[in-house]
């Protein structure tokens, strides 16, 4: 099924955790703050980590940076706020999907299998070409490696912001809705979504464009969603 990194200094909630991924089939690696997770994915083949925001020393926006600069694992965030600033400053430093606390365990793990499903897919996704290989303007994605580089840069996206590139390098000149891109990406109903697909498209411009304030590549079309022009 797969391996789990769970961190959370409340040792009682890693425990809960457990027990849940473990009935659902899933090996659990546990953590209980930021530096052991870190050192847990460089040392572990972990699939998918479910990363506590607010621990004491290293926090979990800390750690998730240092966990971006060696591994683009789904990463899962655990909020004991309902705040939307807490679910975006997540998606912003790289997390894929958040659990506000208390959380309901079916609902956790229908976003963990969810997380490894597209993680899953991503490694062994079919392409239109015979090679592979996408070009639009200066960007270059390679989905044999999973690589892309811009203006012959490598540039390192997260998973989902990789998708959602790939999504809209293969429907140039179209308009694509919010919840289009969500129910792509995510593979999920898309309900009350435009946030977080917002969230990360202008995480993806802040890597693939000059000036993201004025986007060569994602355009947006007003009232209607956005575009990558032909």
């Amino acid at each position: 099924m797969g391996k789990v990194l769970v961190c959370d200094d409340e040792k009682d909630i890693v425990s809960a955790l457990k027990i849940y991924l473990n009935s659902d089939g899933y090996e659990v690696e546990c953590a209980y703050n930021g530096m052991e997770a870190v050192d847990k994915v460089k040392s572990c083949d972990i699939d998918l980590v479910l990363l506590d925001i607010m621990m004491p020393g290293m926090d979990g926006v800390t750690a998730l940076s240092r966990i971006r600069e060696i591994s683009n694992v789904p990463v899962i965030f655990l909020t004991a706020k309902g705040e939307d600033t807490d679910k975006i400053l997540g998606l912003n430093v790289g997390a894929d999907d958040y659990v506000t606390k208390p959380f309901n365990p079916v609902e956790l793990l229908a976003r963990v299998r969810s997380q490894l499903r597209r993680y899953k897919m991503l490694g062994s996704a079919t392409v239109n070409t015979d090679s592979g290989v996408y070009r639009h303007g200066g960007i270059e994605l390679d989905d044999n490696i999973k690589k892309t580089s811009v203006d012959g840069e490598e540039v390192n996206l997260t998973k989902t912001e990789y998708e959602i590139l790939l999504y809209f390098i293969r429907n140039k000149g179209k308009v694509l809705s919010p919840k289009q891109i969500y129910k792509e990406v995510w593979h999920e109903d898309p309900y009350g979504t435009e946030n977080t697909v917002a969230v990360h498209i202008r995480h993806l411009r802040e890597k693939i464009e000059i000036d993201p304030a004025d986007p060569r590549y994602i355009k947006v079309v007003w009232g209607y969603g956005y575009m990558m022009e032909e």
